[in-house]
């Protein structure tokens, strides 16, 4: 899940928060305006598109060691700098690019994040021409969200059996950055895996997505 912009030992133990919209949300949003929107527009919201899926594993690499705030504070420069994220470009990215990368400062100048960055690119291509890459992921849910109805975020996992399954095999296919924990806050963000909080404006749009219908899966976490 992303990092709150609270203190985060707080919002852990936090139930929902009722904002001044009258709206109430995961406590993680805080009331960063960014951060906000990014709870009420994307975290959750089933993501079939395999280009825009290949963005989100990316920064959700990117954001390793770091809060999600300031991933998507540079996002769009992250974007100018990575093509659009358009795999088949990126994989194409040589040492000459790569250093140029490690000069911009509008990005996480991290050299194993960019060139992770390039191999799961290549990795991409081969999933999209096999079978399509939103395919691939989404057959590890059997084509639709997993719908958890977590009550506190103390309830919410930093990962999961599945989560573990599909890093593995993410790292067998040449993937990097791409461990458990970032695979499922990964999941989450794409909306494999809704763990929007019982009550929260979100989850009720959520069931509205999925047909009403919870396909819930026993949290297990290491």
């Amino acid at each position: 899940m992303p990092e709150a912009t609270t203190n985060p030992i707080t919002w852990r133990d936090s139930g929902l928060i009722r904002h001044e919209d009258g709206l109430a949300r995961c406590p993680w949003a805080g009331n960063e305006p960014i951060y906000l929107a990014y709870h009420d527009e994307e975290w959750g919201a089933p993501e079939k598109d395999s280009r825009a899926l290949y963005e989100k594993l990316v920064l959700d690499g990117f954001q390793a060691g770091l809060s999600w705030i300031t991933i998507l504070r540079k996002r769009e420069a992250f974007r100018e700098a990575f093509a659009g994220f358009r795999p088949e470009l990126v994989a194409r990215f040589d040492e000459k690019r790569v250093a140029r990368l490690m000069e911009n400062a509008a990005i996480i100048r991290n050299r194993a994040k960019i060139e992770g960055a390039v191999a799961s690119a290549k990795a991409w291509l081969a999933i999209e021409e096999a079978r399509g890459f939103s395919a691939y992921l989404w057959d590890f849910v059997d084509g639709s969200p997993i719908v958890n109805r977590p009550r506190r975020m103390s309830e919410v996992p930093a990962q999961t059996e599945l989560s573990q399954k599909l890093s593995k095999d993410l790292k067998a296919r040449g993937f990097k950055f791409c461990g458990p924990t970032i695979v499922y806050a990964f999941m989450q963000a794409v909306g494999m895996v809704d763990d929007h909080l019982v009550g929260c404006h979100c989850a009720a749009k959520g069931r509205a997505r999925n047909g009403g219908a919870d396909r819930r899966r026993s949290f297990t976490s290491d």
